[in-house]
C-alpha cells in the first residue's frame, strides 16, 4: 500500500502526507469527492413486472427431466 500511495503522490505532484490524508478522508466518507462504484447498484430494485416478458420466458422455467437423468 505504501508503494501505491507513493505512486499516487508522485503522479499528482503532492506530498505523501497530503495524499495519505486525502485517501483516509475519502475512505471515511469525509471528503466532498463523489466516489464512483463500478457495480450495478443503481439498477437494483428497478424491476418492473411485465406479464408479456413472463410469458415469453415461461418455457425456460420448465425442467427437462431427460437432461437430469
Amino acid at each position: 500500500m505504501n508503494a501505491s500511495l507513493r505512486e499516487k503522490a508522485k503522479r499528482e505532484g503532492k506530498s505523501l502526507n497530503k495524499i495519505t490524508i486525502e485517501v483516509l478522508m475519502r475512505g471515511l466518507g469525509l471528503s466532498n469527492e463523489k466516489i464512483y462504484y463500478g457495480d450495478l447498484a443503481d439498477l437494483a430494485g428497478t424491476w418492473v413486472q411485465d406479464p408479456a416478458f413472463d410469458k415469453a420466458i415461461e418455457e425456460m422455467d420448465q425442467v427437462d427431466a431427460d437432461l437430469w437423468k
